[in-house]
């Protein structure tokens, strides 16, 4: 049985994944949503630099950094958890822009690069991290929505009247009498913009004495929250990878809440600075 189409659905159906082809260049809207939020990042972690007084050119050699670290790290983290489709298909291992990335490979990717870079050149990787949160949950809202241009990342079928047409070609082979489905991506595109919001407010109240913040902070902050809404979010979804019986997503995400909780507790409970990798320098010269 076919769920019932709900109301205003013909209203939100993704227009395909290409958005133009130059003769033989096709630029797709994964890359092109990926690409935008690494610009945007880059220029709003820059500008809150400035207002925290360190070197803006200092996040720009830190992008570079970021983007070798995050995305080939996304892309291995989904790899390896869909490995029995992959390993009939090699050649698709590299098509990215086909979309199959995850969001907490490219975190921990961009943390170990990030952790190298602060050793490198010798600066505070929670002030880094700090002024990298805002931009990253943006750029995290911003890329979602490739997977509405791909039909993937979705949920689980609905009536609601903000339900999503899946192509059939793109359903679940137990669903495939669905049509509409949870635009998860939405919601969590939607939650990641509440969340950088938050940020935002934190940051302009410490740069005017409002409320003075500690070093890390920011960053905890986005770990528990952007957790907070990856966990409920995770569990509508039908394409989850998995570790036996439990959504991979889900346990980095309570990992990340229980870490981001403990340093908040370290730093405004027991009062003391996070331990970090050198000594906290500015990042001027």
């Amino acid at each position: 049985m076919t769920l019932a189409i709900p109301p205003l659905a013909f209203q939100f159906a993704s227009p395909g994944p290409i958005f133009i082809n130059i003769g033989p260049i096709t630029i797709r809207w994964y890359g092109l949503l990926i690409a935008s939020a690494v610009l945007i990042g880059i220029t709003l972690s820059q500008y809150l630099a400035k207002q925290r007084k360190v070197n803006p050119d200092l996040i720009g050699d830190l992008a570079i950094w970021l983007v070798i670290g995050a995305i080939p790290a996304a892309r291995l983290y989904y790899v390896l958890f869909e490995w029995s489709e992959y390993a009939q298909n090699p050649e698709r291992i590299i098509a990215i822009w086909q979309g199959g990335i995850a969001i907490h490979g490219a975190i921990i990717g961009g943390l170990l690069a990030a952790l190298i870079f602060a050793r490198i050149r010798q600066v505070s990787f929670w002030q880094l991290a700090d002024l990298v949160a805002p931009s990253l949950i943006l750029g995290q809202a911003i890329g979602r929505w490739g997977n509405f241009f791909n039909s993937e990342a979705f949920g689980s079928p609905t009536n609601l009247p903000w339900g999503l047409y899946i192509p059939p070609q793109m359903r679940p082979p137990e669903l495939a009498n669905f049509a509409y489905f949870h635009p998860t991506f939405l919601y969590e595109s939607l939650w990641n913009l509440m969340v950088f919001a938050l940020l935002i407010t934190l940051f302009v109240r410490d740069v005017r004495g409002k409320q003075r913040l500690k070093t890390g902070t920011l960053f905890l902050t986005y770990l528990v929250t952007y957790s907070l809404g990856r966990v409920w979010i995770e569990g509508l979804r039908t394409d989850s990878l998995m570790l036996g019986s439990l959504r991979m997503a889900q346990i980095v995400s309570l990992t990340g809440i229980a870490i981001g909780l403990a340093g908040l507790v370290w730093l405004y409970v027991y009062k003391r600075a996070l331990p970090d990798v050198v000594e906290e320098v500015r990042g001027e010269g």
